[in-house]
C-alpha cells in the first residue's frame, strides 16, 4: 500500500504547528523518553515489582 497523506497536511504541520508551539500551546520537547512518559503515566514498573512474592 503507498505512503499516502491527506491534502494539506503538510502545510498544516509547516504552518500552524509552529504558531501554537509560539504561543505555548504545543509542546516543543517531550518530558520522558518513553509513550507513558509523553502522556504523563510515568515510567512503567518492572514486571518483578508487580508479582507478589511466593
Amino acid at each position: 500500500m503507498p505512503h499516502l497523506t491527506p491534502g494539506g497536511l503538510d502545510e498544516f504541520v509547516d504552518r500552524v504547528v509552529p504558531l501554537l508551539q509560539e504561543r505555548g500551546v504545543f509542546r516543543t520537547r517531550y518530558t520522558g523518553v518513553t509513550l507513558r512518559e509523553h502522556l504523563g503515566l510515568g515510567a512503567a514498573r518492572p514486571v518483578a515489582a508487580t508479582v507478589a512474592p511466593r
